[in-house]
């Protein structure tokens, strides 16, 4: 069992090198969690083509649940640590029970949204008659497990605040792992074909959550789940919810980004640009996970310090945390535009779409070499309980940039359309990371220099 941090005192570096390797596993896991089971289902003898294109119609409504659970964790998780950080732990409790509360609201309202309207929403987002049939049946025993979705990535968000974060990613280890068991004994030896790949989903999701509570309830915790805090108390839930509006807007919107670049590129270049997208937003994710993982691993040191009142070591914290996010991402970039074949060629061995995705490589991740300040700054203002910068530069980069430049570029750039559809993505990030630097960098100051003051 992990020991309890000392977030107060303890050496930053030393910290976020404790907190931060378990939780950019943990996300590095779920991707492969993900991969694996797709993997499985794109391997069942006759229908694998129709079932995995099923399933991944289903995958931006599950996508949305995910953020619908972290509208409760990330907004509510930062302000525990803070009123841990400001010695009032039973604030933070009630706190943590009054977003397990609303998890469970959520849980049943969009359990019943599912099981009555999954059909005509499949449909929406792309269903067709040789797939709905698939995308249906993946989904009608999915929705029956949201509960155990919600709870295991909406109350793990509080095992990481308090600095548990091999706790927290063991809760994602344990689904991973009894899914890649699961999976082929539904599908292949039981013969359930996608209906078996969503039953071992939510059982591993059941067993996650599980795990979650068992240890918020137990001796070991800092923070305790208790029965009288489970109530829907909206002066602790508003904070929470306005908080959390910022990494819900960035989960919920993904969806609607894909379906606007895969419109455009389908328009301008056909199958191979939309399979080059793919490939892309594959890369993206190898980008942008880890930078998350280093942000999970740095918010409670950040938001313990800043209710603690210790701006010194919150300083200290943002400067380790943008230095690491810059390094990885700048890395990352680096190896892309010297080695964008090697890239490609993990996603396909076909020599045509090779061809045609490396110079679109080059385009798409051109700025993600910068991201990391952005990635910084925006975590930081959500560490610090900052709503509303945390949100503006959220919906700056994906609502207000990106989307309409994905129509406008083809339009005004004269130059092959394809390659102006994925220009939008640079241009929404170089312009979005220099917004948030000039934002957060004197709002930081002006808060911190507000508590310093007698």
């Amino acid at each position: 069992m992990q020991n309890k941090p000392d977030l107060g005192r303890e050496p930053v570096g030393r910290l976020l090198r404790k907190l931060a390797i378990p939780t950019i596993t943990a996300q590095l896991v779920n991707m492969l969690y993900n991969l694996v089971d797709r993997i499985f289902i794109g391997h069942i003898e006759g229908i694998g083509t129709a079932a995995l294109t099923g399933v991944g119609v289903c995958l931006p409504i599950i996508m949305m649940l995910s953020a619908f659970a972290a509208l409760a964790a990330t907004g509510g998780a930062p302000r525990a640590s803070i009123e841990m950080g400001r010695g009032n732990p039973e604030k933070a409790e009630r706190i943590m029970g009054a977003c397990a509360a609303l998890l469970a609201v959520i849980s049943v309202v969009l359990t019943l949204v599912l099981t009555i309207w999954h059909r005509p929403l499949l449909l929406a987002f792309g269903a067709n008659e040789e797939t709905i049939t698939y995308a249906a049946r993946y989904m009608g025993i999915y929705a029956l497990g949201t509960i155990f979705v919600q709870f295991a990535l909406g109350l793990n968000a509080y095992i990481t605040a308090q600095g548990f974060s091999r706790i927290s990613m063991m809760t994602v280890l344990i689904g991973a792992v009894l899914n890649t068991i699961l999976d082929p004994i539904f599908i292949f030896v039981f013969h359930m074909d996608v209906q078996g790949a969503a039953l071992a989903t939510i059982i591993s999701q059941a067993v996650s959550a599980l795990w979650v509570v068992k240890f918020l309830t137990g001796s070991k915790t800092n923070l305790r789940l208790r029965l009288p805090h489970l109530k829907l108390d909206w002066k602790l839930l508003g904070p929470c919810v306005a908080l959390g509006l910022s990494p819900f807007i960035m989960q919920i919107t993904e969806s609607l980004i894909a379906v606007c670049f895969n419109s455009s590129l389908l328009k301008y270049g056909g199958t191979l640009a939309v399979g080059t997208m793919t490939i892309l937003t594959s890369l993206m994710q190898f980008s942008m996970l880890p930078l998350s993982g280093l942000a999970q691993g740095a918010q409670p040191i950040i938001s313990y310090n800043f209710g603690a009142g210790n701006t010194q070591r919150v300083r200290q914290s943002f400067k380790l945390l943008l230095l690491c996010c810059v390094t990885y991402a700048m890395s990352f970039w680096a190896l892309v535009m010297l080695f964008p074949q090697v890239f490609v060629g993990l996603f396909t061995p076909d020599q045509a779409l090779t061809a045609y995705a490396i110079p679109c490589v080059r385009i798409y991740m051109l700025a993600t070499g910068i991201f990391g300040i952005q990635m910084a700054c925006q975590q930081t203002f959500v560490a610090i309980g900052n709503a509303k910068c945390s949100l503006f530069i959220a919906c700056l980069r994906k609502l207000i940039l990106l989307i309409p430049l994905i129509y406008i570029m083809p339009a005004i750039l004269p130059i092959d359309k394809v390659h102006a559809v994925f220009w939008a993505e640079p241009v929404a990030d170089t312009l979005s990371v220099a917004v948030a630097a000039c934002l957060f960098f004197p709002v930081f100051r002006k808060t911190l220099r507000q508590i310093e003051q007698p």
